[in-house]
């Protein structure tokens, strides 16, 4: 029989209805039941450190639930609800999911530094280990034995070699200390439940296969390379597992308006009406962090800037797209000026064909209610891009009401 056929616009609304964006926020307090809820939708929260707004793994929540305590994933990290891994890079993750990645910990490691360690220090890498065994948790700071001007980027020595090992085979894992945002090691079994670690480990297949499962729920529809993208794994062992989910009943095959690969629908997809957001979207969120399925699906080109020279910046250093509706609509350069205690608009761009001043309108408490959140007390919009105008108009109004 045919594929069925879904069109451009309900493939938007099936995906955003998918990472949450359906739901309304909720009103009064925020508490972990919410964190819950939106790790249900998402799965993982990938991190980043960039700290000229906020550090990027806050916004997905902000995106979903507005207005939050700032604590709320670290919270859940000392409950035992969530831990760090390399997932979809380095990611928050729920600790249910804990046994579906440890295939992956099994793997013998390829990562050239550290065989060039084990080379040059036989037994060092174990030493490290034994040290957080005895002395307790550690930073790489705390072993750290560099010599000479730390680099740019991923400069690591040897202690930073070492504990990234472990944590990459889950012997350890981590936390962030509060303020410079660095790792603290210690073993998995002194931070995570016991019954985390005492659940049954599944084949490399069946947990190959379950995590496309959870990939397609959180996507809603996606071709298969954008399943595989989630949580990193690749596309050939992953083939005939999704062709199971499809014998399986959990997807069925559709054709994509526009797309040129075949893509699946997960049984679970809703279709709404329609998609009221209006969100402020991490650069690293999952409606945007696959560049080529945000392309295809939005008709929205998005590349991050921060590690262009900046006379090269076509939008700015960190820029925000706009969700409005079901569309990608524009990208705001934020930045928060702590100094000043001000949320600066750097830079505001719109789409082709777009009604600037109903967005303005719906984008100024958006960023008073970020601004807030953030403890800064205005917002100020600087006149660059072809949106600054009207939206500087309407945050001043929203100011004065």
């Amino acid at each position: 029989m045919p594929a069925e056929r879904l069109s451009l616009a309900q493939a938007r609304r099936i995906a955003l209805a998918a990472q949450g964006f359906a739901d309304p926020r909720p009103h009064g307090r925020v508490d972990r039941r919410h964190l819950r809820r939106a790790m249900g939708h998402m799965g993982l929260i990938q991190i980043d450190s960039v700290n000229v707004l906020v550090r990027s793994q806050e916004l997905p929540l902000f995106a979903r639930l507005g207005p939050h305590p700032r604590t709320l994933i670290a919270d859940a990290t000392a409950a035992g609800e969530l831990f760090e891994y390399w997932v979809h890079e380095a990611s928050h993750v729920p600790t249910d999911h804990h046994h579906l990645h440890r295939w992956q910990m099994a793997r013998e490691h390829k990562w050239s530094r550290f065989w060039d360690l084990q080379r040059r220090r036989p037994g060092y890498i174990d030493e490290v280990l034994r040290r957080i065994e005895v002395d307790g948790p550690v930073a790489a700071g705390d072993l750290s034995e560099r010599v000479g001007k730390k680099g740019q980027w991923w400069d690591w020595d040897d202690a930073k070699v070492a504990l990234e090992h472990h944590f990459w085979k889950g012997h350890v894992t981590a936390t962030r200390r509060p303020g410079d945002f660095a790792r603290i090691y210690d073993l998995a079994e002194r931070v995570l439940p016991a019954h985390v670690l005492q659940r049954p480990t599944p084949s490399e297949r069946d947990a190959r296969k379950e995590l496309l499962a959870m990939a397609a729920r959180h996507h809603g529809v996606a071709t298969l390379t954008d399943l595989t993208d989630y949580h990193r794994v690749k596309n050939e062992p992953s083939r005939p597992l999704v062709a199971e989910l499809v014998e399986d009943g959990v997807l069925r095959e559709v054709q994509v308006e526009g797309w040129a690969k075949p893509a699946f629908l997960h049984r679970d997809a809703r279709l709404p009406r329609r998609i009221g957001a209006t969100a402020l979207l991490s650069p690293f969120d999952p409606v945007c962090w696959n560049r080529d399925r945000t392309e295809r699906l939005f008709g929205f080109h998005y590349r991050i800037e921060i590690y262009t020279p900046a006379p090269k910046r076509v939008y700015g250093y960190y820029v925000l797209p706009v969700l409005w509706g079901d569309s990608l609509v524009g990208r705001l350069d934020l930045k928060a000026d702590r100094a000043a205690s001000v949320l600066r608009v750097q830079g505001s761009f719109t789409e082709p064909g777009v009604p600037e001043g109903p967005l303005a309108d719906d984008l100024a408490p958006e960023l008073f209610a970020m601004a807030e959140w953030l403890g800064l007390d205005d917002v100020d919009v600087q006149q660059r891009g072809d949106f600054a105008r009207t939206l500087a108009a309407a945050v001043g109004h929203y100011a004065r009401t």
